[in-house]
């Protein structure tokens, strides 16, 4: 990555206040058939989190502070934010980047765990982006799998223990849920075991279970499961009472961590009399900081076909993991149940699932 000129920071966007909502949610569904109604279904999350998302703000703050920490280290290279859904769109930031003179940048997508969903569709909107820009829009070398990063553990750890919990609760670790279908056509179950196993081991816990979160797109097809609804219900019938939630799967706080576990799943919990407490997400931690630091510096090696493709990944003690596979048991089954959702059929050609 030496010829790298700046860094470009892309993440997913989100709605500054509430009269974005509407228009930011049609931006993410465009061409999905989503119907309306559901639309504004969703938008409802948002009026219990005080109508809008803190991610742009955290977004920038990460930004800022990833210019502070290259900077201290002699590194002058500007560091762009482009998002996806919502301003600064990716497509503004490159013509910018285009008149500022950059012709190459490294490029840090905000999602830590790999499937189409989390890389492919950002590598896509970036690709995109440059052809609206047309002429001189910047090529981008994105970064490779940084999952199992220690300083990423280190940031997750940090915020663990900043707050004290109850001696004897459950652990679980939340994820954004995706479809089965697309699960298995890559390896982003074994990255997130990978990463709660490393936070396990570093906070000393004997036990833990991973659960998942925002599930969304056709009700017909499977999505990975178990549900932390369903685990927080399951724990309850052992006569669990504390369970600490660590949001993994995200790096910033926004709707499917302050509505989906904060009020979603803490209603769950109260209806099933278990205290839910949860860790902070990483945010602008210094060491995840540090570690973005790290992946971006001009003598990182390149990531090759891992840095656009899902289909694979790699773990830090060099050993290389290929997509789970069609055969794979990724999909939760649940004892006894007709119509487990890990036997369920892919939705029909056609129509894309939301992610």
């Amino acid at each position: 990555m030496s010829a790298a000129e700046a860094i470009l920071f892309v993440s997913f966007g989100g709605p500054d206040k509430p009269e974005d909502i509407v228009p930011f949610l049609e931006i993410v569904t465009r061409g999905r058939g989503i119907p309306r109604e559901r639309l504004a279904g969703v938008a409802e999350h948002y009026a219990h989190i005080g109508g809008r998302s803190p991610i742009n703000e955290i977004t920038r703050r990460q930004a800022e502070a990833l210019r502070g920490v290259l900077a201290e280290a002699g590194d002058r290279r500007p560091v762009y934010l482009g998002q996806r859904n919502w301003h600064p769109f990716l497509e503004e930031t490159l013509a910018r980047m285009r008149d500022d003179g950059v012709r190459r940048a490294t490029g840090f997508v905000t999602a830590a765990y790999r499937s189409e969903a989390s890389l492919e569709r950002y590598v896509a909107a970036v690709e995109a982006a440059r052809a609206k820009v047309g002429a001189g829009a910047p090529d981008i070398e994105f970064v490779g799998p940084w999952f199992d990063h220690p300083s990423f553990i280190d940031a997750i750890a940090a915020r663990v223990h900043e707050k004290e919990f109850p001696a004897g609760a459950e652990w679980v670790f939340t994820a954004h849920s995706i479809p089965c279908a697309m699960a298995k056509e890559s390896a982003y179950v074994a990255e997130l075991r990978e990463t709660a196993s490393l936070v396990a081991a570093k906070l000393g816990l004997k036990s833990w279970r991973l659960a998942y979160t925002s599930r969304s797109g056709d009700p017909r097809s499977a999505w990975l499961e178990p549900d932390v609804s369903r685990v927080i219900a399951d724990a309850s019938a052992l006569g669990v009472r504390d369970m600490v939630l660590v949001p993994i799967g995200f790096v910033a706080d926004h709707v499917e961590v302050l509505y989906d576990l904060d009020v979603e799943a803490k209603a769950a919990a109260d209806a099933a009399g278990v205290r839910l407490h949860r860790s902070e997400t990483v945010g602008d931690h210094p060491s995840f900081i540090a570690m973005i630091a790290d992946l971006v510096r001009p003598d990182a090696p390149p990531a090759g076909a891992l840095a656009v493709s899902s289909a694979s990944t790699r773990f830090r003690d060099g050993r290389t993991v290929e997509k789970a596979g069609e055969k794979s048991s990724v999909c939760y089954c649940f004892p006894g149940e007709s119509d487990p959702p890990c036997r369920r059929p892919p939705p029909p050609a056609g129509r894309r699932p939301q992610a």
